[in-house]
């Protein structure tokens, strides 16, 4: 790559991280101007053109690299629901929450605007959550410890259920920064990881002696 192939791409990038920075400041997508985007990002308006042809565009780029990282995330944590050893995933959930202190901007983005006031980005993020959980439903679909569990419709239920969990989970891992006191942070985020813990534990205990049809 050249230089200057370099450094477009930088602004370009520049312009994606303004919107999620703008969006953690509590911003919604849908009341960000171009002109604010550009000049957080350090550019002059015109330069945005360059790079996209409107903010939709740009919207819908930012969705599909933040679903991308969501992707990463998840199947770590989709690692530790297929072993199912208590240990695995507590460690494994140890990570997760990890990486959503690291970089909590694209769980922000993408849990904001799947209720925001865009419908073009609503119905792209509710695209990629179908893809998460379809992904997911396949990778359970080929877990040795879940060939009792075979039907597509429950483990598309069961995806749904986890995905969804993880995105609660990352919420609310985010809301204790903002909400406590440094000092009492530390505390809430143990508590908030042993609750998880137990969801997961009651929910894969609960799988291994699912039998269709018995529920009723």
């Amino acid at each position: 790559m050249s230089k200057r192939d370099e450094r477009k791409q930088q602004s370009r990038q520049a312009l994606l991280d303004a919107v999620l920075a703008l969006s953690a400041s509590g911003r919604a997508f849908s009341s960000m101007s171009l002109r604010e985007i550009a000049r957080h990002a350090g550019l002059v308006p015109a330069a945005f053109y360059r790079h996209f042809a409107d903010l939709d565009q740009l919207g819908l780029e930012l969705v599909d690299q933040a679903a991308l990282h969501l992707k990463g995330v998840l199947h770590q944590l989709g690692q530790a629901h297929l072993r199912q050893a208590d240990a695995r995933t507590a460690g494994s959930l140890e990570l997760f929450f990890q990486s959503v202190e690291h970089y909590p901007e694209p769980w922000i983005f993408l849990i904001s605007e799947r209720w925001g006031g865009s419908a073009l980005l609503r119905q792209a993020i509710d695209r990629e959550i179908q893809c998460l959980i379809d992904d997911l439903a396949n990778s359970l679909r080929r877990a040795e410890s879940m060939q009792h569990m075979q039907e597509a419709q429950d483990l598309q239920v069961l995806s749904q259920i986890l995905i969804h969990l993880a995105l609660d989970w990352a919420m609310g891992w985010i809301e204790i920064r903002r909400r406590f006191e440094p000092g009492l942070q530390a505390g809430q985020r143990g508590r908030f990881q042993a609750q998880t813990l137990i969801q997961m534990q009651l929910l894969f205990r609960g799988i291994l002696n699912w039998q269709r049809g018995a529920a009723g």
